[in-house]
């Protein structure tokens, strides 16, 4: 319990310092637009997992590949340069969930070693189809598959956005690629902080 309350503490002193005196949200309020965390994959332990799995912690929810070669590990460098800077009591009480929409490639081991090199809070996670296009569908993002080249790779098609959802599972915070790296960490302590 007093751990706890010297996290809040911690938390409400880096908002001070932040400047988030302003009640609104610096990146773009979802709350009332999107529904609540809801999913059933697989994790980097092959292990089926839920949104229960990460009730009480803030999350942050990413679509990606590991084959990708700007936008996936550009955004989750960024994050870890998020978390960094909230300090390490926030590593605690954050989650970023990496789901992978290409899991012909993307098994439990590769999504591992892929979010490994940032750090422990960044969880890999995939599912087959019907898996993963409910997950897209509730949150309205789509992907896509290019054409196999003659080594039989390709690319996918996916949104850079990254939701973040408070304590209780709700949606709150859509965090965008424009997004300056201080706005994102004001936003996600006050997440964290409450």
């Amino acid at each position: 319990m007093r751990i706890k309350r010297c996290r809040t503490l911690f938390l409400s002193g880096m908002l001070w310092l932040v400047g988030c005196s302003d009640p609104s949200w610096q990146t773009k309020d979802i709350s009332g637009l999107m529904p609540p965390l809801k999913f059933e994959l697989t994790n980097e332990e092959a292990q089926p997992v839920s949104e229960a799995d990460y009730a009480g912690d803030v999350t942050l929810l990413f679509f990606g590949f590991t084959h990708c070669p700007h936008i996936c590990p550009t955004t989750l460098a960024k994050l870890a340069t998020v978390l960094q800077a909230l300090g390490e009591d926030a590593s605690e009480d954050l989650r970023i969930l990496f789901v992978s929409v290409d899991p012909a490639r993307d098994d439990p081991a590769t999504l591992r070693e892929y979010t490994q090199a940032f750090g422990p809070e960044f969880i890999g996670l995939t599912g087959n189809e019907e898996a993963l296009q409910a997950l897209t569908r509730r949150y309205r993002v789509t992907y896509g598959y290019g054409e196999k080249d003659d080594k039989g790779q390709y690319d996918v098609s996916h949104s850079n956005a990254v939701f973040a959802f408070d304590r209780n599972g709700d949606a709150q915070l859509l965090i965008r690629e424009e997004d300056a790296q201080e706005a994102i960490v004001a936003d996600l302590a006050r997440l964290l902080a409450n």
